[in-house]
């Protein structure tokens, strides 16, 4: 994606949309492109050569003709700009929807938007009218727009893509582990390398999809037989080191059948516990709830069904101490039963969801909460008005022996004064 990000860029044809090696029938009428040259600033031209040899597979570069991000950290991200007339333009960020930036994001074949803000740059933004986009259109040019011809002074749209949608694990109940599948012009296929056997490939290929999928590290891969042929992609695995994506690896041919089928299992197998507290005094404020003092309560671990079995640690944390408390799953959960709560309980709580699946032990673990017990509202009114009646007592004896003492010091006065 690289080489392609360079040549859309040099064609000035917007972003690189997608770049793929596409199998083609043994010639020598092709070019030699150098990769390193396209990194200087020499022209296209400077860095092409005649090919002296057969080639079997020719570069298909897809570019945005219309739209394209500038000065990102990735393809996915930057300043946005349009194309109109022959010239790109900066977007104002007036009126910048959430609609607007994934039509943006689709047209760049990249995943939904993340980050989308109004940044002072530079340059007044070119383009000052408002896109009104549905959210459904194929392109940010087919959106409508409004009539405005004005915008905040320097203010551009920074926009920021998840990464395309083109990789995923089948065929399990977590969509951390499965079957390796991408999508290549709108179709789902298995991925197939004619390298599976190689171990060293295998492992860079899992763990390549884990960290892209947002699942931690490869726990095991292993290359099973499927039976019968089936269309599937052709892929490079010796690439994913040094690729910046998937798609960069992968052999676009249209024909290809294969029996293998390569499953990945990724450490963040397990979907967060949830924890929650019954019953509680308030609602949870910050991860904060309140029981009453001196009632029941119960912690209460639970997962959303993935796998049967497995068990629930409770984890409690004080000031003070730290204890464990273990139980079985029952339907996905565990309940942690409290008699009478006190002050001994104030402290943290966290769920940990322990699993031994396909030969593995995994965990996950929940949000902690911390749990405050506290006194029942009557208690606290008692409490108050206590408060409130030693209060009264305290300034009446005050003021009854203020007053005492300044009638004995009028009078003794008085006394002083008369005759003898």
């Amino acid at each position: 994606m690289k080489v392609a990000a360079v040549i859309c860029g040099r064609l000035d044809c917007g972003a690189a949309v997608s770049a793929v090696n596409r199998p083609e029938y043994s010639q020598e009428d092709a070019w030699w492109i150098s990769s390193s040259c396209l990194q200087t600033k020499l022209a296209l031209k400077d860095c092409v050569t005649v090919n002296c040899e057969q080639i079997f597979h020719s570069l298909k570069v897809t570019c945005s003709d219309s739209v394209r991000l500038m000065g990102g950290t990735h393809l996915c991200s930057g300043r946005l700009q349009v194309k109109w007339n022959q010239v790109w333009s900066s977007v104002c960020s007036d009126g910048f929807d959430l609609q607007d930036a994934e039509v943006v994001c689709r047209e760049l074949g990249c995943g939904s938007p993340s980050v989308f803000e109004g940044e002072l740059y530079g340059e007044a933004p070119e383009w000052s009218t408002e896109f009104l986009c549905g959210g459904h259109e194929s392109g940010l040019l087919h959106c409508d727009h409004s009539d405005r011809d004005t915008c905040s002074p320097g203010t551009t749209i920074t926009l920021t893509c998840s990464a395309p949608d083109h990789v995923r694990l089948v065929g399990n109940s977590s969509t951390c582990a499965g079957e390796l599948q991408m999508k290549v012009q709108g179709e789902w296929r298995p991925v197939v390398d004619q390298d599976w056997d190689r171990n060293q490939n295998r492992t860079s290929a899992a763990a390549a999809v884990c960290s892209q999928l947002g699942c931690g590290s490869a726990v095991a891969i292993n290359v099973e037989d499927f039976e019968l042929d089936r269309p599937v992609w052709l892929i490079k695995s010796s690439c994913f080191q040094s690729a910046v994506s998937l798609l960069d690896c992968l052999v676009l041919d249209d024909v290809t059948e294969d029996f293998l089928s390569l499953q990945v299992i990724c450490s963040d197998l397990l979907v967060q516990p949830n924890i929650s507290v019954s019953p509680s005094h308030d609602e949870v404020q910050q991860q904060k709830v309140k029981v009453l003092m001196g009632s029941n309560f119960s912690i209460i671990c639970s997962t959303r069904p993935q796998y049967p079995g497995g068990s629930f640690q409770l984890v409690f944390t004080s000031s003070s101490t730290t204890f464990n408390y273990v139980l079985p799953t029952v339907t996905h959960w565990a309940v942690f039963l409290f008699p009478a709560a006190e002050d001994l309980h104030r402290g943290t709580y966290t769920c940990i969801y322990h699993l031994n699946v396909f030969s593995y032990n995994f965990s996950s673990t929940s949000q902690s909460i911390y749990l405050i017990p506290s006194a029942p509202l009557m208690d606290l009114i008692i409490r108050l008005i206590v408060h409130l009646l030693v209060m009264v007592l305290l300034v009446t004896v005050t003021c009854f022996y203020s007053g005492k003492l300044s009638v004995e010091t009028r009078s003794r006065n008085e006394r002083n004064k008369c005759p003898r």
